[in-house]
């Protein structure tokens, strides 16, 4: 993808590193896979702020995405590559040979007019959709299922990958975005390739307002509070603070939170900083 540095005309502008967005080939979204998002302004069903920091945006619809790929083996080409309000990755709108259309995200690479296939005849080229134990090791992959025929729940967001290091009886061990080696079940599906937009952590907003636009308010800092509002608060002039937590107590910093004895612990060969569980 391409950044777009620019121009200092206002100080709105002056740090503001946006996306080009040359990837895009349309700005008008498909109607049939649009749902509407009704926006909560952090307010539970009773009207009562639940959330804090939520409220206003702009309106947006929901991209119905296909992280399942179930379609198989029927071949689909590739009409555009889209914006999707609701993530950081794009998305690409595939018609297949019966007619149906499908968004899915869009790998780095995946040109509009291509053909993809999902399946046990997919070959493991970028866009395409097959199960672990059909793919060379090294295959670099995204949309990752936990359990076969649920989705994808791993590496979905822009620039993320993971790769297929090794095959066992059961199960494939990969590499995933943090540096975690873990195993999944070699029958679960993923697709081929990274996912796109990877610049996206290397845009700068610029501006304050750009985060109203997003629906997001200002965060106050603990350390402004009160006592009786936070754990961090109080205090002549800036002697209050103490060791960083957050609005319930819990550390902010240091604090492991991954539940002891989890299910899924032996399936983690290691953790990112290198070390067993």
């Amino acid at each position: 993808m391409a950044l777009k540095k620019y121009k200092p005309m206002t100080a709105g502008t002056r740090w503001k590193i946006g996306n080009a967005f040359a990837e895009l080939t349309t700005d008008t979204p498909e109607k049939s896979l649009l749902e509407p998002i009704k926006k909560s302004g952090g307010r539970n069903v009773q009207g009562r702020r639940s959330m804090r920091y939520i409220g206003g945006g702009h309106k947006q619809h929901y991209r119905i995405i296909d992280f399942k790929r179930d379609k198989h083996n029927i071949p689909a080409t590739v009409k555009t590559i889209e914006y999707d309000p609701n993530r950081s990755a794009f998305i690409a709108l595939l018609s297949y040979a019966d007619g149906e259309k499908r968004y899915i995200l869009a790998p780095q690479g995946l040109q509009v007019g291509a053909t993809v296939l999902s399946g046990s005849d997919a070959a493991p080229e970028v866009g395409n959709a097959l199960v672990l134990k059909n793919m060379p090791l090294g295959t670099v992959v995204h949309n990752i299922e936990l359990q076969p025929g649920r989705g994808g729940a791993i590496a979905r967001s822009a620039g993320t990958y993971a790769q297929l290091s090794n095959k066992e009886e059961k199960y494939a061990v990969l590499k995933m975005p943090s540096g975690e080696l873990r195993k999944v079940l070699i029958t679960c599906a993923a697709t081929v390739g990274t996912v796109s937009n990877s610049d996206h952590a290397l845009q700068s907003i610029g501006k304050a307002g750009a985060n109203r636009w997003r629906g997001i308010k200002p965060r106050n800092r603990g350390v402004a509070m009160n006592p009786v509002d936070h754990p961090m608060g109080g205090g002549e002039g800036k002697s209050s603070g103490g060791h960083p937590r957050s609005r319930t107590g819990k550390y902010a910093k240091g604090l492991k939170t991954r539940k002891s004895h989890k299910s899924s612990d032996k399936l983690i060969i290691s953790r990112k900083n290198g070390k067993k569980l």
